[in-house]
């Protein structure tokens, strides 16, 4: 099982980004979870979503502890959360950022970094710095857990056709540095 942790805060629809890669891992015949946590429910708040996908039914449907992957859609927030918590070794580390992976100082558990200016990308495509669509991108360039095509569909039917750009720019633009 693939645990995945999303950090944002309010107004960057991280709680949805996790439900559209549980989606998308459904439509390609897997299984997922996706749980929100929300603390002060407020735009602009910390927010967090816990994602889980499998190849067999899941059965916890409680927080992510130890998770494979974590993906930061709003920087800020490493300011005020220990992003790096419970990480398992050899994990993935997804980060909306201008710097290079290789300027990140991340975990010793962390083994691929992926960096993309997502807010960049979302102010260019969508005029609005909404990065969930970015991030997703990024997280299949780093990790191939889910497919960009099945993405592409989930998000087109949810938010149209900028945010399917917003997301293959994601893609296409992601930095990736293997330690």
């Amino acid at each position: 099982m693939k645990e995945i942790r999303l950090h944002g805060i309010g107004g960057l629809g991280t709680v949805k980004a996790g439900e559209i890669l549980v989606h998308a891992a459904v439509m390609e015949g897997k299984y997922g979870n996706s749980i929100p946590f929300f603390g002060f429910e407020r735009q602009g708040a910390p927010v967090t979503s816990f994602v889980r996908l499998d190849d067999k039914p899941i059965r916890p449907k409680n927080q992510v502890y130890h998770p494979n992957c974590v993906i930061i859609l709003e920087p800020s927030v490493m300011n005020a959360v220990n992003v790096f918590d419970g990480l398992k070794k050899d994990s993935y580390f997804i980060l909306n950022t201008k710097q290079s992976p290789e300027e990140i100082k991340v975990s010793d558990e962390v083994k691929t970094t992926a960096c993309v200016d997502a807010t960049g990308i979302a102010l260019d495509i969508l005029g609005r710095p909404i990065t969930n669509t970015v991030m997703l991108g990024a997280f299949v360039r780093a990790t191939g857990w889910v497919s960009l095509p099945r993405l592409e569909e989930r998000v087109r039917e949810l938010f149209g056709d900028k945010n399917v750009s917003a997301l293959r720019q994601g893609y296409e633009l992601t930095r990736i540095m293997e330690r």
